[in-house]
């Protein structure tokens, strides 16, 4: 799995994500599962470890900035959790904060940023509604100038980490429809007129906190936009191309994860009088599986490579993205079957890997906007 684009550094911070996961997340994770949520001192463990700073300024508390690689390892130890869920909820911040960081005002950036990143207060991106989907430029959430305030009228859903948040990171229209009239707000948990609805129930990703969102003539102080009014839609864009290419790295791990159990569960089943790895039905679909994974992963890095080098690779990282979401879909779907009745089981890590990779090929934009994306890039 190591190659060229990683350094000591890299490696380094894999072998420390890595025993974070083993002590502090593995020997708890089916009981958060089920809980369908972790606690909250998990962010700041992680915030202690290092994890949450990655590729954020040193002078707002974080180090390596700008390094992309540093942030595809740290998901992909996350990931070795076994749970989409709590690698997103930990994650949540790297959809909230860049927005801030990059155009928030410098009073409202650095009051905000150091506390996330120690993990001591959490941060939520809200942009999602419930007639919108992946359709951004049409959101209603509504924020009109009143003095100094704005008043904001709307609702959002599918909020990762949207209950326990501290901080929102909001996409509201202020101006005319169409993209250009989206501006970003941010939005503390106490601001009158905000309130948080149901945890909503999930196919998978159980550990994750999930909320709906509701505004209702909620009024946020005008110097809480997020960069210049009326153009939020660049903003929440650019984003995007870090969020999937995160999403590519959950799939192809989820995937990975799916093939080391299968690899190390047909050794020790046994059906006919041998393993079943004695089977050549049994080694080709593991072959087929492993092709797969390292494809997936090995684009997922070139896509990182471009973007390390100041690129804009927003076709390759949608092409990346759609292609790990299928291939975890059909790995872990394989390592199911491959596992027989106890692949069904939910004491069976394929089980949660399998209904996990089911979101990714919706989150973040749902395959079927990725290949439009990518079709005009490629000038169709």
């Amino acid at each position: 799995m190591d190659t060229d684009y990683f350094n000591d550094t890299h490696r380094q911070v894999r072998d420390s994500a890595r025993r974070f996961v083993a002590t502090h997340i593995l020997p708890h994770i089916d009981e958060w599962e089920e809980q369908g949520e972790f606690p909250r001192e998990v962010f700041r463990l992680a915030g202690d470890a290092g994890l949450l700073g990655a590729g954020y300024p040193e002078a707002l508390g974080g180090h390596s900035e700008g390094d992309v690689f540093l942030k595809v390892v740290i998901s992909e130890e996350l990931m070795r959790s076994t749970s989409g869920g709590l690698a997103a909820s930990l994650g949540s911040l790297d959809i909230a904060l860049p927005p801030l960081v990059r155009w928030g005002r410098p009073e409202l950036r650095d009051a905000i940023v150091p506390p996330v990143l120690r993990g001591e207060k959490i941060m939520a991106l809200a942009i999602t509604e419930p007639g919108g989907g992946s359709d951004v430029a049409n959101l209603s959430t509504r924020a009109v100038r009143d003095g100094d305030h704005y008043v904001v009228n709307g609702s959002k859903t599918f909020i990762t980490s949207g209950h326990r948040a501290d901080h929102y990171t909001v996409a509201v229209r202020t101006g005319e429809a169409g993209h250009g009239g989206i501006s970003l707000l941010l939005v503390d948990r106490d601001t009158p007129g905000f309130s948080r609805g149901r945890h909503l129930q999930k196919m998978g990703w159980w550990a994750s906190d999930t909320a709906e969102l509701f505004f209702e003539d909620c009024r946020v102080p005008a110097d809480r936009l997020i960069g210049d009014e009326n153009a939020g839609f660049p903003a929440i864009m650019s984003n995007f191309l870090s969020e999937r290419l995160m999403l590519a790295v959950m799939g192809y791990m989820g995937a990975q994860l799916a093939l080391e159990a299968s690899q190390e569960y047909v050794r020790q089943r046994e059906a006919f009088g041998r393993p079943l790895s004695g089977f050549q039905v049994t080694r080709h679909k593991l072959v087929e599986m492993a092709t797969q994974v390292d494809i997936a992963r090995e684009y997922t890095y070139r896509c990182a490579a471009l973007m390390q080098a100041g690129k804009n690779p927003i076709r390759q990282v949608a092409m990346a993205k759609n292609f790990a979401a299928e291939v975890c879909e059909s790995v872990t779907r394989e390592a199911i079957q491959l596992h027989g009745g106890m692949g069904y089981m939910r004491e069976t890590g394929v089980e949660r890997l399998y209904r996990d990779g089911r979101l990714l090929a919706i989150g973040g934009g749902t395959t079927e906007i990725m290949k439009e994306l990518i079709g005009k890039q490629m000038g169709l």
